[in-house]
């Protein structure tokens, strides 16, 4: 990509009615655009960023024999009424809206029940069992208190998953395989050292679920944890039954601030009953199928990330999310038509800052976009065959030969 030919500009002042970070930088540096209090645009950076996590997150779900499909964001009430959650004071986050014919349609705050209603057509047997699928999918939730930029928003991109089985024991096979898949995304978008699995409540699903949360002084969740971090729950869920439960004791705990970034349920029957969702057992009887739930805010990773490693110089985006891995900045006419022949072979890598700028414009901006390497290639640096290269996150600096970063390139 070449930013001479992008719209986005850099900006130079944070915007006002921002508070976190993550959402000044992630404006200034021309990754989002905010059309309301949480709601926001993505742009080409940003857009590119965010696929970049969920194709992390889709190639892990594959790699355990998930299944992605795509639902609709328009939601039937018909379903939602069987499980009384279409009515307001049960589910105060609904953005429902009226046909012009008659009746109403809301705007998918999650996909339990129009999953749910959807799988009564493809189970019949417990030979159709155990079956699972997952989506990328725009959820909409009326936020009392949408803030932090697109870590709480109105509007956002969501995997969620969900796992039909023919009892719990087959179900907690799977749902502990879902925790190690998730770990590893963890891991991979860079938050693998900070992110722990968590006990929590299970609401109306169960006694207890799982949130896996990543330290970070703006979150707006407590978490506690005991020496060795292998005991870590959500401050919902201190009191003494719980921790009789987990064998541990109050003084042994310390405490930290989190963002939550992924949560996994046990949901049992509690909506195959009110949507009779079944199947017909090997003794040919009827029994209802057994479910779990599994999501990850997908944006909200986003921004947990963007919080977490921002320095005061702008972002600093892990290598295997980052929309590009190289910023690549020419200072005079033949690095300037050696940078063009780098950029159109390996496009997908290189960001170019062709723009008709001062370089320190250029290194600053490179600074602000978090981009992890910057490159320099310099009529000066030309004449010893070479280019600079400088590391975002630690600012280490070395000089490379042309043959070698075209080796590096060809590599990544």
């Amino acid at each position: 990509m070449k930013l001479s030919q992008s719209f986005v500009k850099t900006l130079r002042d944070a915007p006002k009615d921002e508070t976190a970070k993550s959402a000044k930088y992630l404006v200034r540096a021309g990754y989002v655009h905010k059309e309301l209090a949480g709601v926001y645009d993505f742009l080409p950076l940003g857009l590119k960023t965010l696929r970049n996590i969920e194709n992390i997150i889709r190639e892990e779900l594959n790699r355990v024999g998930c299944n992605e499909l795509q639902m609709t964001a328009l939601q039937n009430p018909d379903s939602w009424q069987k499980t009384e959650r279409w009515n307001s004071d049960r589910m105060d986050i609904w953005f429902k809206t009226e046909l012009s014919a008659g009746g109403e349609l809301g705007l998918g705050p999650t996909h339990e029940e129009p999953g749910t209603a959807m799988m009564k057509d493809y189970i019949k047997s417990y030979k159709d069992l155990p079956a699972n699928f997952y989506q990328f999918q725009t959820k909409f939730r009326n936020e009392l208190r949408a803030k932090s930029g697109i870590m709480r928003t109105r509007e956002f991109l969501m995997k969620d998953l969900y796992s039909f089985n023919t009892n719990k024991e087959e179900h907690d096979k799977f749902y502990h395989l879902i925790e190690e898949v998730y770990k590893k995304i963890y891991s991979r978008v860079g938050l693998g050292d900070c992110t722990y699995q968590t006990f929590a409540s299970g609401g109306a699903f169960s006694k207890y679920s799982h949130e896996f949360q990543t330290v970070l002084p703006v979150g707006e969740d407590t978490i506690y944890y005991n020496a060795d971090k292998s005991i870590v729950l959500n401050e919902e869920v201190l009191n003494d039954e719980v921790l009789a439960d987990l064998g541990v004791k109050r003084e042994e705990l310390e405490s930290t601030k989190a963002a939550e970034v992924g949560n996994i349920f046990s949901l049992g029957y509690k909506f195959s009953k009110p949507l009779d969702l079944s199947y017909t057992d090997q003794d040919g009887k009827k029994q209802l199928v057994y479910m779990g739930s599994y999501g990850i805010g997908v944006s909200r990773v986003m921004g947990v990330i963007a919080e977490k490693f921002a320095d005061d110089k702008g972002l600093v985006w892990p290598e295997e999310i980052a929309p590009y891995r190289y910023y690549l900045v020419a200072i005079g006419e033949n690095a300037e038509k050696k940078a063009e022949e780098l950029e159109k072979q390996y496009s997908e890598l290189i960001l170019l800052d062709n723009r008709n700028m001062r370089p320190g414009e250029k290194f600053a901006d490179s600074e602000l976009m978090g981009i992890p390497y910057r490159l320099v290639i310099s009529d000066k640096t030309l004449e010893k065959n070479s280019a600079e290269l400088t590391a975002r996150k630690t600012g280490e600096q070395k000089l490379l030969t042309l043959d070698e970063l075209v080796a590096i390139l060809s590599k990544v």
